[in-house]
């Protein structure tokens, strides 16, 4: 399965980790635009001096894991399609110049189900996606996961646990099906 990751889903950087874990343990095929990655690394401005240019590197990182994954930009796509919020046509391009099955997005209202029915994608939230793997492949989502937590554990100063870390990634349901 083919899945465009819009910046929302890129920038908080446990869930981009966690997502990529699964992504590189083989349960799906990330895609994105480098306009998706240039907003990715402008939205971590408001972090504070510095962090776009550790976005900028993770960026490159990124790029050198997933060769594959970046979409070339489809402006002849973009000029055919509409959405409520024209700022986001690009993501839409992106994802069917990528041949993708589906957009993953925390921001639902901005990709209507029956919009993207009609270029044949569908619309997933990064936690029910998740969740959904999980239950098709509890060993490959648990060791994503562990990573991720290892290296929070390892980066902080705090002792993050499971729950709370994926809590706070905005991985709720994940969160309480990792530590049952």
């Amino acid at each position: 399965m083919r899945v465009l990751l819009d910046a929302c889903v890129l920038f908080p950087t446990v869930m981009r980790e966690v997502l990529l874990g699964v992504a590189a343990e083989g349960l799906f095929e990330p895609r994105w635009s480098a306009r998706i990655l240039e907003e990715w690394a402008r939205a971590t401005v408001k972090l504070g001096p510095g962090a776009e240019t550790i976005a900028r590197g993770e960026i490159a990182t990124l790029r050198l894991r997933f060769p594959r994954a970046e979409v070339p930009e489809a402006p002849g796509v973009e000029q055919r399609l509409w959405l409520s919020d024209p700022n986001d046509i690009h993501v839409l391009a992106s994802a069917i110049a990528g041949h993708c099955d589906a957009i993953m997005t925390s921001n639902a209202s901005d990709f209507p189900k029956h919009i993207l029915a009609e270029e044949g994608l569908d619309r997933l939230d990064p936690d029910g996606f998740l969740l959904v793997l999980f239950a098709q492949n509890p060993q490959a989502v648990t060791r994503a996961a562990h990573a991720v937590l290892a290296e929070a554990q390892r980066l902080s100063a705090e002792p993050w646990d499971m729950r709370s870390l994926l809590k706070k990634a905005r991985l709720p349901r994940l969160a309480k099906a990792l530590t049952r």
